[in-house]
């Protein structure tokens, strides 16, 4: 059974995430500690899928608490010294539904997402009925909210009035990010930031175009930055005061460069993702740190493993993939909240352009050639070897697909898509156009596309 994807498990509530999946998911996993918080977002379904889970734990002797609708950070923030079940298909459409699992503050890595599966496939007894578990309410969202106003207040300086506009997409970023950047002393316009599963206003996943109302609201009024987030809060998106996004990368490299910058170890680290731009390399390296890269989905592993490696001067300082990002200082999931005020706090410091000015931006592409599941072994085992022998004069890292990098930074990333039936090619080059279409056509004759 290959339930959990690179965030949890997620899909149609009709046919995978279902209410007896649910219940499965519960008792398995309450064999994995006495105590669990359960937290959702605002989908319809959201109130059904809690109710199966805790029935699930409860079965097992397990301790439920329910902190109800509130972002996917602050539920990670609540499981610190006990587990937790976030129910949520974050940037999903509507009608989905998922589940991640957290242990002390941290996602499930793959080996306890195995001993899951693995209950659910053999059957997990529960216990007698005098031993169930109990079931209690817990506010949360106050303790939360506080907690980062009090991490953020160490980044940049007093916002001064700075004005925000906050897209929270009808998301639970409704529920943190506006009152986090009044408390920091912001003039904040919140936008579509009441609850609804629906996703009226406008598709969970802020895109350029899904975010087309905020965008204009930016630039026709006097906000000097725009926040969005997707359903549940973990992605973050930055707008300049034209409306702009701020690529993704770029944003990444700000707040690595940032971390780098103020940190006293002899050895700061960034974990970050195959995927992501050199220009973050570029920041880290002039800021005195080095990077490490881990595969999509596993940047609380990629932590581990640059922690296990280091010595007593390595610190991880910050860890992130496009769109999502993890403060170590303040614990180890993704939070697009406490991104969201770190980042306001450094542009009241500082201003927009001058923490993106440094910042090298190189033309970018990302293209999918289509592959079939049972073709994709075979696939990248053929182009890690053309793919090297294409360019030799880069350095190869076969890690998590096929990286090249060249001496002049430019870059480019084949590997094969871990939900849908691709292989993604990621290229960034000032000559993106001919680097793409070189590579594209290696993959092509490898997936036998042409």
């Amino acid at each position: 059974m290959d339930l959990f994807g690179t965030a949890g498990i997620r899909g149609p509530v009709a046919d995978v995430v279902t209410p007896d999946l649910a219940l499965a998911v519960g008792r398995a996993a309450g064999h994995e500690g006495d105590e669990f918080v359960i937290g959702r977002d605002g989908r319809v379904t959201g109130a059904g899928l809690v109710d199966a889970v805790a029935a699930g734990l409860a079965s097992t002797g397990t301790a439920v608490r329910r902190v109800g609708v509130v972002p996917t950070p602050a539920l990670a923030f609540a499981s610190r010294d006990r587990h937790g079940i976030m129910v949520t298909a974050s940037h999903n459409p509507p009608a989905d539904n998922g589940l991640k699992l957290f242990v002390d503050g941290v996602e499930f890595d793959h080996e306890a997402e195995r001993r899951i599966e693995d209950r659910i496939d053999t059957g997990s007894d529960a216990v007698g009925w005098p031993e169930w578990g109990c079931g209690e309410r817990e506010p949360l969202l106050s303790s939360y909210r506080d907690a980062v106003v009090d991490y953020a207040r160490d980044h940049g300086t007093a916002l001064g009035d700075l004005r925000i506009a906050v897209d929270c997409g009808a998301g639970t970023a409704g529920r943190a990010t506006p009152q986090v950047l009044t408390d920091l002393g912001g003039a904040v316009d919140a936008l579509d930031a009441n609850v609804d599963g629906h996703f009226p206003a406008r598709e969970s996943k802020p895109t350029p175009e899904t975010l087309r109302d905020a965008r204009a609201f930016v630039a026709d009024g006097d906000a000097a930055l725009g926040i969005a987030h997707d359903g549940d809060a973990d992605r973050v998106v930055i707008l300049d005061e034209h409306g702009e996004v701020v690529h993704e990368d770029t944003v990444l490299a700000v707040l690595a460069h940032h971390f780098v910058a103020r940190s006293d170890a002899a050895d700061p680290v960034v974990v970050t993702t195959p995927n992501a731009s050199g220009r973050i390399d570029e920041r880290v390296r002039a800021a005195g740190g080095r990077v490490e890269r881990i595969s999509l989905g596993a940047l609380h592993e990629g932590i581990a493993a640059a922690r296990a490696a280091g010595d007593e001067g390595t610190a991880v300082v910050f860890a992130a993939e496009p769109w999502k990002h993890v403060h170590p200082a303040f614990g180890g999931w993704i939070d697009g909240v406490a991104s969201a005020a770190v980042f306001a706090r450094l542009v009241a410091d500082r201003g927009l352009d001058a923490l993106v000015d440094p910042v090298p931006e190189r033309p970018y592409r990302k293209v999918s050639v289509g592959c079939p599941d049972e073709r994709k072994a075979a696939a990248m085992k053929a182009l890690r070897e053309s793919l090297p022998d294409a360019f030799p004069e880069g350095t190869v890292d076969t890690d998590h697909g096929v990286r090249i990098d060249f001496p002049d930074g430019d870059w480019f990333l084949v590997r094969p898509s871990g939900t849908e039936p691709y292989v993604r090619v990621y290229a960034e080059s000032d000559a993106v156009d001919d680097l793409a279409e070189t590579i594209v056509a290696e993959v092509e004759r490898a997936t036998g596309a042409t």
